[in-house]
């Protein structure tokens, strides 16, 4: 039956009869003011949004990044007493449920079947008054339905997977190198198609940050950087390069052509009910073109500071930073160490339509509501300065800089920062006070310096411990004489436990599932505002800073060993 015939036979006949079985709920907007998860002027935004576009206020709430899908649905679901659901990872549906449903209807009405017990069907829905759905699937299968509630981005997945093609890897593999048969044919057939989006989904559901495709003498490499910590997943026939390569750069737009310069796109690829950005770049090699591709997944943003992994008492200092109408505020660290995912988290924290929020960014990771964002073009002569300097004249009151690389760019950040902007920016310093010597060097004043800087956050980022194969052990003499020299006494505990992840294959067995911050912050306060002025060295500064309860970084990674986070071996090997 085609897809519109199926949907018109099933049309609700008696929508009262079913809404007669729901209970009176109240609007989502009261309930999420009611829990906290909104503010006043968030809904007031929402629903003004709404009066234009007519579109549902969950919906205009999940686009402006206000909430997340996850919590939508927890309150609709406690507020309705139905089971709900965060993850449906670990569920295994009932296969006569699944056939009951076709895949096309529950992708149609974002529902996955679960189980099937004395004639009643229980469902999962993200949308507990969805009435035209639970009518639709009673009438398709004939069965009295029950729901649960999941995440919409949860169902999507399910169908993925639940539904999915029997066909393997290896399958997709050798039917692709069969039609191959030159290193130029078969980029837009179905097996190179499959074998690339095998790949590129596959990384996702590894929470990949990054793929790499790599070209060597007799094979390809295909490995997945997980957690920080490159992987290798799959080796493929060499002869598949060409075009595993040119089907990449179709999808990104780049010249298949051309082999000999490097060349940077984008993909937007659909998975699990959400649009994922992969940044796609391609670098030739002695063995062929190299391609990395780094998943951008929007779901996956930190959107609350203190869901980054800081202590209370660096939130503290992290949020009177950000209550300053003025100065300037930076992030230091290597690349990769979550720099500009600390700075989106800033700038959502303080995001209001009373505000108007700034950047120029290389590149624009995420679009962030509300923010004007823009992305520098050296080649046309469109750099962080020049961007900056255009950013002054549109009255702005909060201003991102991605990162201070020479002096033209400092001199006008400090100046914003001096007369009456809120500046973020990052560096690449080693630790937090390095950065008061980085920007010496790089040319300012020391009471330019002391004036305009708030404050500096320096970070690495950490593997977590797997909580699913978390374990307890006795360390050796050797690891408690790391907490006992480098904490305070009244920190250590008598009898140190540590922990460690021994393996399982919701971590690829590696012990670690996912990635927390490890940081130190300081606020320029009036003492560290005489020492930078009197040219204080790095020392001096540290010593001051000590004196009024500074962390260090490897200080709060080892609070986090002793809390069970992470490991000391992580540790050592971040900081």
């Amino acid at each position: 039956m085609a897809m519109q015939e199926m949907e018109q036979a099933l049309k609700p006949s008696s929508l009262n009869e079913i809404k007669n079985e729901q209970k009176l709920p109240k609007k989502l907007g009261d309930l999420l003011l009611e829990k906290g998860v909104i503010t006043p002027e968030q809904l007031k935004i929402a629903l003004e949004i709404q009066k234009s576009t007519h579109k549902l206020l969950g919906e205009i709430l999940l686009d402006l990044g206000f909430v997340d899908q996850t919590t939508v649905s927890s309150v609709l679901s406690d507020n309705l007493g139905i089971q709900y659901l965060d993850s449906l990872e670990d569920v295994v549906p009932d296969p006569q449920a699944l056939s009951l449903v076709p895949q096309e209807i529950a992708a149609a009405h974002k529902v996955v079947p679960l189980r099937l017990e004395d004639n009643i069907l229980t469902v999962v829905v993200s949308d507990p008054f969805d009435i035209v759905a639970v009518d639709t699937l009673r009438r398709l299968t004939g069965k009295s339905i029950t729901t649960v509630v999941a995440p919409e981005g949860e169902i999507a997945k399910a169908i993925d997977l639940w539904y999915a093609e029997t066909e393997g890897f290896d399958a997709l593999v050798k039917k692709a190198t069969e039609l191959v048969g030159t290193a130029e044919l078969g980029v837009e057939e179905p097996p190179i198609i499959k074998l690339v989006n095998y790949i590129i989904v596959n990384g996702i559901k590894k929470r990949a940050t990054d793929i790499h495709i790599e070209p060597e003498k007799n094979t390809v490499i295909i490995r997945y950087r997980i957690d920080g910590i490159l992987h290798v997943w799959k080796l493929l026939p060499k002869k598949l390069c060409k075009s595993i390569v040119s089907r990449v750069k179709i999808m990104s737009s780049l010249d298949i052509s051309e082999t000999r310069i490097p060349q940077d796109g984008r993909i937007s690829f659909f998975f699990a009910g959400r649009h994922i950005d992969l940044r796609v770049s391609t670098y030739p090699t002695a063995e062929g073109e190299n391609v990395v591709l780094r998943i951008l997944d929007k779901s996956k943003l930190i959107t609350k500071i203190e869901m980054l992994g800081y202590s209370k008492h660096q939130l503290e200092v992290f949020r009177r930073l950000l209550r300053k109408n003025y100065g300037m505020i930076l992030v230091t660290g290597p690349t990769g160490c979550g720099k500009t995912t600390t700075l989106y988290a800033a700038l959502l924290e303080i995001n209001s339509t009373r505000l108007n929020i700034m950047t120029v960014e290389d590149p624009i990771e995420y679009e962030l509501p509300f923010i004007r964002q823009s992305q520098i073009n050296p080649k046309a002569g469109f750099t962080f300065a020049k961007g900056l300097r255009a950013i002054l004249r549109q009255d702005p009151d909060v201003i991102m800089v991605g990162e201070i690389r020479d002096m033209e760019t400092l001199e006008i950040a400090t100046h914003a920062a001096l007369t009456g902007h809120l500046v973020f920016s990052t560096l690449h310093t080693n630790n937090a006070v390095a950065a008061v010597t980085r920007l010496i060097y790089m040319g300012a004043g020391k009471h330019i310096i002391a004036s305009a800087l708030a404050g500096v956050i320096a970070q690495r980022l950490a593997r977590v411990i797997c909580p699913y194969c978390k374990e307890a052990y006795t360390p050796s003499e050797h690891e408690k004489k790391w907490f006992i020299k480098y904490l305070p006494s009244e920190a250590v505990p008598s009898e140190i436990v540590l922990y460690k992840g021994k393996g399982c294959e919701r971590c690829n067995n590696t012990g670690f599932l996912g990635r927390t911050a490890i940081s130190e912050i300081f606020e320029v306060t009036p003492e560290i505002y005489e020492a930078i002025v009197k040219g204080a060295d790095e020392t001096d500064i540290k010593r001051l800073l000590s004196q009024q309860g500074f962390v260090s970084m490897f200080q709060d990674g080892l609070y986090k060993v002793l809390a069970g986070v992470t490991t000391l071996e992580e540790i050592l090997r971040v900081v």
